[in-house]
């Protein structure tokens, strides 16, 4: 972490999710891995940006699987997006607040979720891990920091009104909907 910075709380966990454009001739994860190893360095996949965390999460998935892939770096998860569903890139891997709409209107096809268990908005979709790929795990995560030096009284006020927020109704049906894990609780 940065030394500029203090760690205040977990917001929350969302998992990541792998999809292919909807024209792209796979249904699961077996079945990709096999359409790239059988086309070496001819499928790419799109990312948020260098070292994002669908970057990272597709290379991930890269090494456990043997496939090869090309990444084409985006400036954000938008402009990534845009490309795969113009169907100009096979994958992409992202969270479930941008990829969950494309897929509920079949735009694209999640093959894998990263998350260690199956989630609620995509219950048919299997995990990797379920996919062969024993301990995968992939997950983005969102947290709040401060400045070095923020007085500590500040900082435990910052941590209690995480805390209210995440109990709250709404915040509650949003993490819902997102299969996203709500955090909390003080820094490591």
């Amino acid at each position: 972490m940065n030394p500029d910075f203090v760690p205040v709380t977990l917001l929350s966990r969302v998992p990541s999710l792998f999809v292919v454009h909807k024209e792209v001739p796979v249904t699961d994860l077996k079945s990709m891995v096999a359409y790239a190893k059988s086309r070496p360095g001819r499928l790419n996949y799109a990312s948020a940006g260098n070292a994002s965390a669908g970057h990272l999460a597709i290379e991930a998935l890269k090494l456990a699987t043997g496939m090869f892939t090309t990444h084409i770096p985006y400036r954000g998860t938008g402009p990534a997006l845009n490309d795969v569903l113009a169907g100009r890139i096979e994958l992409l891997s992202a969270g479930t607040p941008a990829l969950l709409p494309h897929i509920k209107s079949g735009s694209l096809r999640c093959i894998a979720v990263g998350a260690p268990q199956r989630i609620a908005v995509l219950p048919d979709v299997p995990t990797v891990a379920e996919s062969g790929y024993k301990d995968f795990e992939t997950v983005q995560w969102y947290g709040m920091t401060v400045r070095a030096g923020t007085p500590s009284d500040i900082i435990i006020r910052l941590l209690q009104e995480c805390a209210k927020a995440m109990r709250a109704p709404e915040v509650i049906a949003k993490y819902q909907a997102e299969s996203a894990i709500a955090g909390g609780g003080p820094p490591g």
